[in-house]
């Protein structure tokens, strides 16, 4: 028997009172704020291997578009340690989801303030498994759905990762692919594709200028003259091709398509062998 049941016990006999642990807080629902100190957020979701760091390159090479390397925003949360500490954020209406809201919006708020710059566009390819918590974060958030021919994404991505089977390769791809299409579905963006970007890098931007509301700028064809050559491993691509500068063409599409990738290839509109 628990210490907490026999003093319960012992105090129902006597007193006709129990011990009983309170959890949240009288007013029995969760604060969400919507007045963030961030507004308008763009988040590039995609795949991993789908070029996302060019695009955030040339987005950043805007005059008003801030896009810092990958911030991984899952993986900074808010941690309330204690049971007072619990008690105390619950009394005032902040659960650990809404704690971390503030934390993620503060830090970027605070990011493109030192930037200089009026927007921020970030991009994290694990960012396609938490879309609807960027969403919930920030009610007035923009999406860019970057998408790449499945094959392609294939063969960087096992480039990246050699020691990688071809079948687990296509496996760990789908796993993006998947949310980044029900990403699509859900929220509304607008969709850019890689092979179009690296072809017409003047129209896509042009057009993506157009959608953020900001007059398109010819210094965002030549990123690298605007400083957007710092690149590290683990936040970002590191590549030579990325390092170069500007927009490179893109390697032609392989021919063959994994069998696990083929669905997705249909359903956004890429020829598939037979």
């Amino acid at each position: 028997m628990s210490m907490k049941r026999t003093i319960n016990q012992a105090l129902a006999r006597t007193l006709g009172y129990q011990l009983v642990r309170v959890r949240g807080t009288g007013n029995g629902h969760r604060v969400t704020r919507t007045d963030r100190l961030l507004h308008s957020p763009v988040f590039i979701l995609s795949s991993v291997r789908s070029g996302s760091t060019l695009l955030r390159a040339v987005l950043g090479s805007h005059s008003t578009l801030y896009s810092p390397h990958e911030l991984h925003l899952p993986d900074v949360t808010a941690t309330v340690s204690g049971w007072y500490a619990e008690q105390a954020m619950a009394e005032l209406g902040f659960d650990r989801t809404e704690l971390t809201a503030l934390l993620r919006d503060r830090l970027l708020d605070a990011a493109l303030h030192r930037s200089g710059k009026t927007t921020l566009v970030e991009k994290t390819p694990n960012h396609v498994f938490a879309y609807r918590s960027l969403a919930d974060t920030w009610r007035d958030a923009r999406f860019i759905f970057l998408l790449r021919h499945p094959a392609a994404i294939h063969r960087s991505w096992r480039e990246a990762r050699p020691t990688m089977t071809a079948d687990d390769a296509a496996t760990d791809v789908l796993r993006y692919l998947t949310a980044l299409q029900e990403a699509r579905t859900e929220l509304t963006g607008i969709d850019v594709r890689y092979e179009d970007l690296t072809a017409e890098p003047e129209r896509e931007t042009r057009r993506l200028c157009a959608w953020l509301g900001v007059d398109w700028e010819p210094a965002m064809l030549e990123y690298g003259q605007r400083g957007q050559t710092r690149f590290r491993r683990g936040l970002g691509d590191w590549s030579g091709k990325i390092n170069s500068g500007a927009v490179q063409a893109a390697r032609p599409t392989p021919g063959d398509v994994p069998e696990a990738l083929r669905d997705i290839c249909r359903a956004w509109g890429y020829p598939v062998p037979d």
